[in-house]
């Protein structure tokens, strides 16, 4: 059974209540207890840092060479709060609503309050250390509009939002690193969880300069290491951005839950060719100010200035007349895909839609518009060679965003007693489709307000009791040997395709199949060539070097090998679940408007996956309850 331990009481009080029942430890105590944390991304950095300034003894591991090197860094548009400094009408209510609805009402009532009671809180802790939001003229903190939203709640730094908030999360890990309470080991990789008696106990890191293998027990071990959009390859994601921590935490019993779930972000630079190993993100912000268009005959080559207004669509405007070119985005990008695919597309390749900032330049002057965007619009010029004052830019959607991950309860804790999951790497606020600037506010509310809650409550209740030292000596070695065997395979091999092959090819399949609409045709078929290029690449894969030194060949057959067996289990969760709901789109299923048709009668629950050793995947099911909000159909008209 999925028990989510969701706390008795009234929504607004759960978070409260829970926070004043549970279990504490004391001082002196907690230094006898030791926690693992891998990532240093927001949910990693500010979750080390907080553990570590109450007095545990914790553990860091990063694959980076500096943990600010994570990518919460590549964020640009900002964070939700619901502080209601513009005085249109927010509130933790409006907020939490707007994220239920925004997911299609496919996820938990009580995290989702509790993300948006959080993020009071949490703009007044960034302030305190430092990160430089945007400010109005009179001093106070300013606002901007989101997709989804009908409010200004979006709290930004320019375009680089993300990045400044990581340095604050940043500063505090290192401060603890520097008095001796954090251990930080950098350049190094999780390749296994360790569970013993059911519990999170470790895990096996290789370091990726000398390629030691090593243990290395705890007592609760927390995993922050972001989503898994990176597996359909051109994505939005740095290019060592993987899978790979959380699927090995899966393979050892953590459930994964919603692994369909992917987003695809409306404003990225479209692909321009075949060399592209990835794609750049354009920040959701500039859809505040830019209207998005297509030409409205199909094929037409004129240049965007050349094309008179009433030449063109302003296709969500026209669709969306309440929000415009601020729709959700999964709504954005299936609109923007419907064009292309009618032959509407724009750019050398067709593949994009127009996102023009003409009007905005006019009403408000370059200086204005400059002020808020200046960064992007020269990072679109340095990439492209376009000025984007002068000329639309091209957008396309593109895969970002994972909103499935390993299922967790209330507490952020997986099936797997003692180990916690935090931020994109679980599954739990944002439903079938994310809102924007709900990213780096999950990421920071788990870290910073959550997480040592629950991960000392569970260790209270756990308590110092002793454990089989020698059986769990022997499940370290064990597995220790098991992950220097898989290396020497893969080693082995010495076939003559790349691991960037397979992953390229990988992300193929998935784009054409699984990607912003899917239909049960196309599933099977991806369900068939993924096996076919599994047994390809325990065949033909090359991997040059050897284990024992730095070797990028062999860290990246590791991740593609995880997404090769990540892969089917995406298919299947799709090909299961026949209906559409947010960023999961079966062309079957959708209303005479071609808007998703959900099934909440049949599916209104969250998939949660099992595998088995076979390979085989068991469905359970975390059956969603909407006692505060009515259920309804999805509508941004």
């Amino acid at each position: 059974m999925l028990d989510a331990r969701i706390p008795e009481g009234p929504l607004e009080l759960k978070w409260t209540q829970f926070k004043a029942t549970c279990l504490l430890i004391n001082p002196a105590n907690r230094r006898k207890h030791k926690v693992i944390v891998v990532g240093t991304g927001l949910a990693g950095a500010s979750c080390a840092a907080s553990l570590s300034e109450l007095g545990f003894h914790v553990e860091v591991f990063t694959f980076h060479d500096s943990a600010r090197r994570a990518h919460s860094v590549a964020a640009q548009g900002g964070i939700n709060a619901a502080k209601n400094y513009k005085n249109d009408g927010d509130s933790i209510w409006r907020m939490f609503y707007d994220t239920v609805k925004g997911g299609d009402f496919r996820s938990r009532e009580a995290n989702i309050y509790r993300m948006a009671e959080c993020s009071m809180a949490l703009i007044d802790q960034a302030v305190a250390q430092g990160v430089p939001f945007a400010r109005e003229y009179s001093g106070y903190l300013s606002n901007r509009s989101f997709g989804g939203v009908q409010v200004s709640r979006t709290f930004y730094a320019r375009g680089q939002t993300g990045q400044q908030l990581l340095q604050g999360a940043y500063q505090s890990l290192m401060r603890q690193q520097k008095i001796g309470s954090v251990v930080l080991h950098t350049r190094h990789e999780m390749m296994d969880l360790v569970v013993y008696d059911n519990k999170a106990r470790g895990i096996i890191s290789r370091n990726l300069d000398t390629g030691e293998i090593k243990s290395h027990s705890a007592d609760a071990v927390v995993l922050a290491t972001g989503g898994y959009g990176k597996i359909y390859y051109l994505s939005t994601l740095a290019m060592n951005c993987n899978a790979s921590a959380i699927w090995r935490a899966h393979k050892k019993g953590a459930y994964f839950a919603a692994p369909s779930w992917t987003q695809f972000h409306p404003t990225s630079l479209p692909q321009m060719g075949d060399y592209q190993s990835k794609l750049t993100l354009m920040s959701e912000s500039l859809r505040n100010d830019g209207r998005i268009w297509v030409p409205k005959k199909a094929g037409d080559d004129r240049k965007p200035n050349d094309i008179p207004e009433n030449d063109r669509d302003y296709y969500l405007e026209r669709k969306y007349p309440s929000f415009g070119n601020l729709a959700p985005r999964d709504i954005s990008s299936r609109a923007a895909i419907e064009q292309i695919n009618a032959g509407h597309g724009a750019g050398p390749l067709k593949n994009a839609v127009y996102l023009d900032f003409k009007e905005s330049i006019d009403r408000e002057g370059k200086q204005v518009i400059e002020k808020r965007y200046g960064n992007l619009f020269n990072m679109y010029e340095k990439i492209t060679g376009i000025n984007a004052y002068q000329e639309p830019m091209l957008i396309s959607p593109a895969a970002h965003f994972s909103m499935g991950g390993l299922w967790v309860d209330y507490g952020l804790m997986s099936n797997l007693k003692g180990l916690f999951v935090l931020g994109e790497a679980n599954f739990a606020d944002h439903g079938a489709n994310r809102l924007g600037a709900n990213s780096l506010l999950q990421a920071c509310v788990d870290g910073y307000f959550i997480s040592h809650y629950t991960i000392m409550d569970y260790l209270a209740g756990n308590g110092l009791s002793k454990t089989d030292e020698k059986g769990l000596k022997e499940q370290f070695d064990k597995d220790t040997i098991r992950v220097k065997e898989r290396l020497q395979k893969l080693l082995s091999i010495q076939g003559d395709k790349t691991p960037e092959t397979f992953h390229k090819e990988l992300g193929r399949i998935l784009y054409s199949k699984c990607g912003l609409l899917r239909n049960a045709h196309a599933l099977q078929m991806a369900r068939e060539e993924l096996k076919n290029l599994q047994q390809e690449f325990h065949q033909r894969l090359l991997v040059a070097g050897e284990a024992h030194s730095i070797n990028f060949e062999l860290e990246k057959a590791a991740r593609v090998e995880d997404y090769l067996q990540l892969a089917p289990l995406i298919v299947e969760d799709a090909l299961q679940r026949e209906e559409s709901c947010g960023a999961h789109f079966r062309e079957e299923f959708q209303t005479k408007e071609g808007e998703a048709l959900r099934n909440d009668n049949d599916f209104g629950y969250v998939s949660v996956w099992e595998s088995t050793e076979k390979g085989e995947f068991i469905l359970h099911k975390e059956h969603l309850d909407f006692n505060y909000v009515t259920v309804s159909e999805r509508s941004y008209k």
